[in-house]
C-alpha cells in the first residue's frame, strides 16, 4: 500500500544527489537498492558534462543490489 503512494514507483538504478554528501531523508525508500552519485554541484548549475560524468561513474561500477 505505502508503495502505491510515493513519487516514484519503481525502485531507479542511480540516485544522483546534488550539492553535498548526503541524503537527508531524499527519496530513502526508493533508493534503497539504487546506486548514489553525489555531486557538489547544484542542481540548477549542473551541466550536460556533469551528467554525464555520473553516468560513466555508474557504467564502472559492479551492481551488488543490497550485498
Amino acid at each position: 500500500m505505502l508503495e502505491s503512494h510515493l513519487l516514484v514507483n519503481h525502485e531507479p538504478d542511480i540516485m544522483i544527489r546534488s550539492g553535498g554528501q548526503n541524503l537527508s531523508d531524499f527519496l530513502v525508500w526508493q533508493s534503497v537498492y539504487s546506486e548514489l552519485y553525489f555531486t557538489d554541484v547544484n542542481w540548477k548549475d549542473v551541466r550536460k558534462v556533469d551528467l554525464l560524468r555520473a553516468m560513466r561513474d555508474y557504467q564502472k561500477r559492479k551492481r551488488r543490489y543490497g550485498r
